[in-house]
């Protein structure tokens, strides 16, 4: 008998209080990426939907918006301890929760909420221009968007080893790669994902996070090239592109148990490309992701 689809459920959190580098503007994301989605979901016929990809029809994924996560404008601690709690209601409800931020400090409430809410591992896939890796400064602190992958990884049960970083590019701080080299954090910069090419770039993520028993998936925007995505938080050349964003979402969505889209901001998009494209990742992970790989 044929498992039951999963059901997924958008969380928005419309706060950008953490984007302390960059570009503000990436808390009126959520409602802009809602609206594209309206856009793509438009084509679903009694309950099907045709992907010009497989040339197949798709059962239409089973797709609710609870709303937005109840955050505090002024307070970044408090924001993402009351997100993680609504992602970690969402899994114990049986959902798969696709988090639209926001800003990057998202990272670490999609992981902590799917860590609360579930026994076992955690590992993450994390799609960025940026480490993210920064333990604390002055300007920034210690929850900001540039610190989520280190908090993330210092949860309990999340596990490096089962960890990895996709799309990375240009300079970082020399205590970053030191960090990197003793947590033994493995990456795919996006020059590697060039010559690699998507496929074997699917397989190394997939071979890195085997091991882990749940998968958090969270994609910075800005992991793809200003080109496709001038909508971002911080626009770093040279990055993925929306194909390869696109078919990597697709193959890692049925191992996957969360996603989230951070750092889309409406205020330096251009007639809605970056929002357009956030949701279509989004949709992507949805119906290439109704039932698990394990099913």
């Amino acid at each position: 008998m044929p498992a039951t689809a999963r059901q997924f459920e958008i969380i928005g959190a419309p706060f950008d209080g953490a984007a302390t580098l960059g570009y503000p503007g990436s808390r009126y994301a959520p409602d802009r990426i809602r609206q594209q989605l309206g856009w793509i979901t438009q084509r679903v016929e009694a309950g099907s939907v045709f992907s010009l990809e497989t040339g197949e029809l798709h059962d239409a994924p089973l797709i609710i918006d609870g709303g937005d996560a109840d955050i505090v404008a002024h307070d970044v601690l408090t924001t993402l301890e009351r997100t993680s709690a609504r992602i970690a209601r969402s899994v114990r409800s049986g959902n798969v929760p696709i988090l639209l931020g926001g800003d990057d400090c998202f990272l670490y409430a999609g992981t902590k909420g799917l860590h609360d809410a579930t026994d076992g591992t955690v590992g993450v896939i994390h799609f960025d221009a940026h480490l993210d890796v920064m333990d604390r400064n002055e300007q920034q602190g210690t929850h900001s968007q540039s610190s989520g992958m280190r908090r993330s990884l210092e949860l309990d049960r999340a596990r490096t080893e089962h960890s990895i970083q996709v799309g990375l590019r240009h300079f970082n701080f020399p205590s970053s790669r030191a960090y990197l080299e003793s947590a033994g954090l493995a990456r795919i910069t996006a020059a590697e994902f060039d010559r690699s090419g998507t496929a074997a770039v699917v397989e190394r993520i997939l071979e890195r996070t085997a091991g882990a028993d749940h998968v958090h998936l969270s994609f910075d925007i800005d992991a793809i090239d200003p080109a496709h995505a001038p909508g971002a938080g911080a626009l770093e050349p040279g990055g993925i592109t929306s194909r390869q964003a696109i078919d990597t979402i697709m193959a890692l969505a049925p191992h996957c148990d969360s996603f989230a889209v951070t750092e889309v901001n409406p205020m330096t998009d251009h007639q809605d490309m970056t929002a357009t494209l956030a949701a279509y990742l989004c949709y992507y992970f949805a119906v290439f992701g109704q039932r698990h790989s394990d099913d």
